[in-house]
This record gives structure tokens, sequence and C-alpha cells, in this order.
């Protein structure tokens, strides 16, 4: 007997993936179930966009969420090592390029799950948002977004028109992802300190009672350091880059590690 179809919209509750539901409802496409797996790691702004969005479409959006924290894996979980020299530590520490762990631990793998159990019944269709201009991440789904040939750009300008603002936080951020990410960029760290403090500070705590940097070469306590040093510079007129900014950089870092 041939399997019903289900038509399964994957929220990341971001500008494309709105955009993406947003357009696919407007335009009468099929759409059975909308999916939000939620890391515990979201903004505030975020989490009040998922609501709002579920209010404005009238439809709900199934929330899925791992039965760890990301705090728990961080910190306390024993996986099985394969490295000798990691025998005994606890948590998985923080995650790298090559070992995006809280991705697979909190989002693709309950994702997964939830999606087998679904595959025994149904056929089914996935929908993915990503943008026009990621052609490097398109694999074996549906990409609306890509079909319509909508940019990231184009994406939040649809959201925006529809009244979405993420409580502002595309004002600030370029992106917007899980905000304790150590793969964000200096200029995002930048404006997480300044603009989220509280959860700056909670970095600065999960940094210090963990066995890997948060960054390669710099821990959260050592950007805390640099950060405050470019705006003493800047407050003089100095340069925040440059050979002699490194020079006066390498030193206060010495000072903090004294």
């Amino acid at each position: 007997m041939e399997k019903k179809k289900l038509h399964i919209v994957s929220l990341s509750g971001g500008k494309d993936s709105t955009a993406m539901l947003l357009r696919m409802l407007e335009e009468g496409w099929p759409v059975d179930l909308i999916l939000f797996c939620d890391t515990g790691l979201e903004f505030d702004g975020m989490y009040h966009h998922i609501e709002k969005l579920e209010k404005y479409i009238g439809r709900p959006i199934t929330r899925l969420k791992s039965e760890y924290s990301f705090e728990y894996l961080l910190l306390e979980h024993m996986p099985r090592r394969k490295n000798p020299e990691l025998f005994g530590r606890k948590g998985y520490s923080w995650a790298g390029p090559r070992n995006r762990w809280c991705t697979a631990m909190l989002k693709q793998r309950i994702i997964d799950r939830y999606l087998r159990n679904l595959a025994k019944k149904y056929e089914l269709v996935q929908y993915i948002g990503i943008a026009a201009d990621e052609p490097q991440r398109i694999r074996n789904f549906r990409y609306p977004l890509v079909e319509w040939g909508m940019t990231e750009a184009d994406c939040l300008a649809y959201c925006k028109e529809r009244g979405f603002d993420w409580d502002g936080l595309y004002d600030i951020f370029h992106r917007v992802s899980c905000w304790c990410c150590p793969l964000q960029s200096y200029d995002e760290l930048r404006k997480l300190r300044k603009h989220f403090p509280e959860h700056w500070e909670k970095l600065r705590d999960w940094d210090s009672r963990t066995w890997r940097t948060f960054l390669k070469h710099y821990s959260v306590e050592q950007l805390e350091i640099r950060f405050a040093f470019e705006e003493e510079r800047l407050a003089t007129g100095l340069p925040i880059k440059g050979r002699a900014f490194f020079d006066a950089l390498r030193e206060r870092l010495k000072e903090g590690d004294a």
C-alpha cells in the first residue's frame, strides 16, 4: 500500500525559514507539519518570534527538544572517548568547525529520531529554508527559496513587510543562531557582549569550568580583556588593528594572566 505524503517544514526560526513558511502558506503549498527544534540556546527574541509566528499563521508549530541541556553536555556528560588524552574529562566542551557536537546532539539527532517514527507511516517531503545565495548547503530535500531565487536579504525584507522583527535581533546581528556559538565572528561576539551582557557572563562562567578554550586562540576571559582594551584605545583615538595594537594587546593579556 502506498504511503500518504506528509509535507514537513523544518523551521529554524530565522529569517530564511520564516520567509519560506510564510510564502508557502500564502501560495497554498501543502504543509502538514511545522517543526521547530529548540536547543535551549536561542535569544528571547527568537522565542517571542516563534510564538508570534504561530499566532500569525493560525497553525501549531511542533516544538522538539533534547532531554539533555547544553550546559550538561558541555560540562558534565561523560562520552566514550577515542582519544586517550581526553580520558576522564567531563563534558564535550566547546564545539569547533570539525566537531559540531551541539548541532548533532541538540538538533539533528532529535529531528531525525522524530522523523524516523513518522517515516514508518508516511512518505516524508521535507522543505528546508536555505536561501538562493547559499548553494553550498543544498543537499537532498526541497528548497523553495532556491526555487524562487530568494536571497537572505530578500527573506529578511519579506518577513519585515509582514511585521516580523525578532525584537530587533537582525538589527544587531548578521545571523541569528545560538547565542553561545563559538563559530561566531569577533564582531558578532563584540555585539553579544555589548547588547546581551547576561549571556556574555554565562559564557565566561561556562568557559572557566571546561577544558577546551572557547576559541582556538582565546578563552572568553581573554576576549573580555581584548574587547575592553579595544574600547580603551578607541576612546583615545588609537587604532585596534595593526602591529602596534597586537603588540600592546599581548602585553595586556600577559597582565591578565599574571
